[in-house]
């Protein structure tokens, strides 16, 4: 099932709840409270996944989101959205909120942005005494 239409991805998320649906390289990133945790790429939908949430869709074959780029691939942590899961939106709801909680993680783990020190005007820095 293909998912390149913003109205098609908000649909098939209502079950879950509120989200917006941005474009991005390409594809569309799939938001809820400003944090991005889905995203779909050629017409497939990808969940943001981590420690916790990985296992449960390995169990449902699923397999991360890899992109080439300068000639390496790069897997992501997002993982494909289970085939069966686009005909069962309570159960849907359950993985989108699943990587609701694995995009928060990732973003509370985050190192808040810091601020360089000024560096000292010409002039002013003291030399070194010479022994």
């Amino acid at each position: 099932m293909a998912f390149d239409d913003p109205e098609a991805i908000r649909e098939l998320f209502s079950t879950f709840g509120t989200i917006s649906v941005r474009r991005m390289f390409g594809g569309h990133g799939v938001f809820a409270d400003g944090i991005m945790f889905a995203l779909e790429s050629d017409g497939e939908l990808y969940l943001k996944a981590d420690d916790l949430t990985i296992p449960k869709l390995a169990a449902e074959n699923s397999e991360p989101f890899v992109y080439k780029a300068k000639g390496r691939e790069i897997a992501l942590s997002y993982w494909k959205l289970p085939e069966r899961l686009y005909d069962e939106p309570d159960e849907f709801a359950g993985f989108a909120r699943d990587a609701f909680g694995a995009a928060q993680r990732a973003a509370s783990g985050k190192k808040p942005k810091t601020k360089k020190a000024p560096k000292p005007e010409p002039g002013t820095r003291k030399k070194p005494k010479r022994r």
